[in-house]
């Protein structure tokens, strides 16, 4: 108990709170994280995806975001939001190609700033939901570390993890392949998606996130 009120997202919340300046990110920490013991069914949650230069949070850059609400296991597909950010990093021909966002797209976007205060807002009060947290997790962090010097606490919830947990315990040799979040949806019966378009990405995962807990009876800290 006191390990959990110690470093729980709650109270590391309310300590970034005490120190940061008013501004995007003291008002996302002004609203507490949903109680780890919301069912699934009650959550409020914001499936995200980002689309990057790279892998690397430290020397690559976020191209777009996307994202899209779920509440009380409906997306809400009027809250959709997709964005090209205006890196000053010069695209390389394999982004042009896997991303489908040209340079000339990329010099129209919206700055970093703009861009992660808009998702900062919409996640206030939220569960981020994901596929593949590390990318996510990492680059929004350092985003934050950037903007605003301090890397904040986020609720996350991975499609990935919740399939690979499964599959593990079956103790059986699986392709990892099978973990990709077209192949997830395809074992789900789910129609293909567009990839590799940050707000497609965002709604397939909250689509599989959907059929993954389509019975809805576990809580929060049974999904993180």
């Amino acid at each position: 108990m006191f390990l959990n009120s110690l470093f729980g997202y709650e109270a590391r919340r309310k300590r970034l709170l005490k120190k940061v300046p008013t501004g995007a990110l003291h008002d996302f920490l002004s609203v507490p994280f949903p109680n780890e013991n919301t069912p699934f069914s009650e959550l409020p949650i914001l499936s995200v995806d980002f689309e990057t230069t790279g892998l690397n949070a430290l020397s690559d850059k976020l191209l777009s975001v996307g994202f899209v609400s779920i509440d009380k296991q409906k997306i809400k597909l009027g809250s959709s939001y997709h964005q090209i950010i205006n890196t000053k990093q010069n695209l390389a021909a394999e982004n042009v190609i896997i991303h489908q966002i040209t340079d000339q797209q990329k010099s129209a976007g919206k700055s970093l700033q703009m861009v992660v205060e808009t998702l900062l807002k919409a996640l206030a009060g939220r569960v981020m939901l994901v596929h593949f947290a590390r990318i996510e997790k990492q680059f929004l962090k350092q985003a934050c570390i950037e903007l605003y010097g301090v890397a904040p606490p986020f609720m996350v919830i991975d499609t990935l993890a919740l399939a690979k947990r499964k599959l593990d315990q079956r103790d059986i040799a699986y392709d990892p392949q099978e973990l990709r979040l077209s192949a997830l949806r395809h074992k789900h019966n789910l129609p293909n998606h567009f990839a590799h378009n940050a707000l497609n990405d965002a709604i397939a995962t909250a689509e599989l996130l959907l059929a993954q807990q389509k019975n809805g009876g576990k809580k929060l800290k049974e999904l993180m």
